[in-house]
């Protein structure tokens, strides 16, 4: 089953994306003082879990007392939550936001949530746990061989063009496709295919902010250094200590899973400076990689429109291009 937005309440709603570390959340800000009655919708995975704020650079308390926000704060992080639990949520979040003569303003870099609002997402086969826990079991036996590519290598053989969208660490959905294929004989990839609306169904004000490559690397640089300085190792060792500790998806997050394997999984485990250097680098590292493949995701959605952006375009400067776009 296909569950997708309305077409009438889809084309109310204003989206910003971008790479991490562009400063999506700048513009916000300046766009809000622009346009009357905006009210923004997260449009990141992670920030639905509570206690996950500094590695996800959350917006803060005064921020979100200033600008109403939704989407923020949905799930403990032992608890699951799909795309199409985003796609509901989202959706009643707007209609809520419309209904009191609001504008829904998407902000936030996943993908896969800016796809699945504006081409709908496949609902597929309930959980079957059987299938789930014997795929967990033998990846985890694989790993005590150090073996973790074990499901990816199994996903290949059914669904070859999941393995090739898909991040070997996020074995949720990977075990998910290879549930679906054993459920109903056939891929997720070809159940999921989404296809864009009609030019006259959708949406108008779709944009992504695409940074110069250097400058955005430095910012990324710049930000991972800041949340360590902030004490993003201390809220992981709250998050692994908490009962139930931090589950598997979020556990997976950019910056989390880095921090949780350098405390060899024990939240007491002391980081020397050398090892806090090396985490800072790889996350680093892994964070550039990642803003690369959204990258990828904005430019093969004809939905959305390029914004160039670069250091010296002021976060005001921004602002004021996309308003003039909007309010045309």
């Amino acid at each position: 089953m296909q569950r997708q937005f309305p077409i009438d309440l889809l084309k109310k709603c204003i989206f910003l994306a971008g790479p991490t570390a562009v400063g999506k959340t700048d513009t916000t800000v300046n766009l809000v003082s622009r346009i009357p009655n905006i009210e923004i919708v997260s449009l990141d995975s992670m920030c639905i879990y509570r206690g996950m704020d500094i590695g996800t650079a959350k917006p803060s308390p005064e921020m979100r007392q200033q600008i109403p926000h939704h989407l923020l704060d949905l799930r403990e992080p032992h608890e699951e939550f799909s795309v199409a639990d985003y796609v509901e949520a989202a959706q009643k979040a707007c209609e809520e936001i419309v209904g009191r003569g609001g504008v829904p303003l998407f902000s936030g870099g996943t993908g896969l949530y800016l796809r699945a609002v504006l081409r709908g997402v496949f609902e597929g086969p309930p959980a079957d746990w059987e299938i789930r826990n014997r795929l967990q079991a033998q990846a985890d036996d694989a790993a005590t061989r150090d073996d973790h590519f074990f499901l990816m290598r199994q996903l290949d053989k059914v669904d070859p063009d999941a393995a090739l969208r898909l991040h070997p660490n996020d074995q949720r959905r990977i075990i998910r496709a290879i549930e679906v294929f054993e459920l109903t004989g056939s891929t997720l990839s070809s159940q999921q295919k989404q296809h864009p609306l009609s030019e006259g169904q959708r949406p108008p004000h779709v944009y992504w902010l695409s940074p110069d490559r250097d400058w955005l690397h430095d910012r990324i640089n710049q930000r991972v250094l800041a949340m360590f300085k902030d004490g993003l190792v201390d809220e992981v060792r709250e998050l692994m200590k908490s009962d139930p500790p931090i589950g598997k998806t979020a556990s997976q997050g950019l910056g989390y899973k880095e921090v949780i394997d350098g405390l060899a999984g024990d939240c007491d485990h002391e980081l020397t400076a050398d090892k806090e250097a090396e985490l800072v680098e790889l996350i680093q590292t892994r964070t550039r990689q990642f803003a690369k493949r959204q990258h990828t995701w904005y430019r093969n959605l004809v939905e959305c429109v390029e914004v160039a952006v670069s250091e010296s375009d002021a976060p005001t400067e921004i602002g004021d291009r996309l308003a003039g776009m909007i309010l045309v």
